[in-house]
């Protein structure tokens, strides 16, 4: 039970470092509320379980072509920076007093999804944490007991993601406008800093390889 309860805070940690998927969190919690955060995350959440399976599998030398890695940053670059503008452009068209989606849970989930899908950084978060679980656990104690640590990974993951989009929503609740407006205004800039970090790296990658 030890065991499970430290995968489950490594699942909280993993998640909790402030990223592109957390500003759009943010982002898409203050502007449509709970569950189209939620749904970001579940996006995300999508992604980190593909990535998980590329590993189990032994896929991962695909990653390491050059080719491979700068698509990855340069297409995360493009989702970055374009949903950072999305952002800006609808941070004034907020209004907490009305109940409107209009983009809708499928949007918000796919946002997640590719962003942290085609985030590098993730692939070797992952490849770190969760290549060196497989490589130790699966030799010491079985398939049986990986599959129960990498779902307190995901409980993990789950409880976070939960925070964020309630977080955010409150945000949306309690505050005035103006305020959330200028908080959208601050996760967009974020989400297109991000975008630049990743074209630049993707460019390098192009470059030095």
């Amino acid at each position: 039970m030890n065991l499970f309860v430290s995968y489950l805070i490594l699942g909280l940690s993993l998640a909790a470092p402030i990223g592109p998927v957390n500003a759009l969190q943010l982002e898409r919690g203050m502007k449509n509320g709970f569950l189209h955060s939620w749904f970001v995350g579940i996006g995300a959440m999508t992604a980190d379980g593909i990535f998980m399976l590329i590993i189990f599998f032994g896929l991962v030398h695909f990653l390491s072509i050059p080719f491979l890695q700068a698509f990855l940053w340069l297409f995360g670059c493009f989702v970055l920076i374009y949903t950072g503008f999305e952002s800006l452009i609808n941070a004034k068209k907020i209004n907490i007093n009305e109940v409107r989606h209009k983009e809708s849970l499928w949007n918000s989930y796919l946002s997640g999804f590719l962003i942290s899908l085609f985030n590098p950084l993730s692939i070797l978060f992952w490849l770190g944490i969760y290549g060196s679980i497989l490589s130790s656990t699966i030799n010491h104690v079985g398939l049986n007991h990986l599959l129960y640590y990498t779902a307190a990974i995901f409980i993990g993951l789950s409880i976070w993601d939960f925070s964020m989009a309630t977080i955010s929503s409150m945000f949306r609740k309690y505050f005035a406008t103006k305020f959330i407006s200028f908080l959208s205004v601050i996760s967009g800039l974020s989400l297109i800093g991000f975008g630049i970090y990743f074209g630049y790296e993707g460019i390098k990658v192009l470059i030095t390889k």
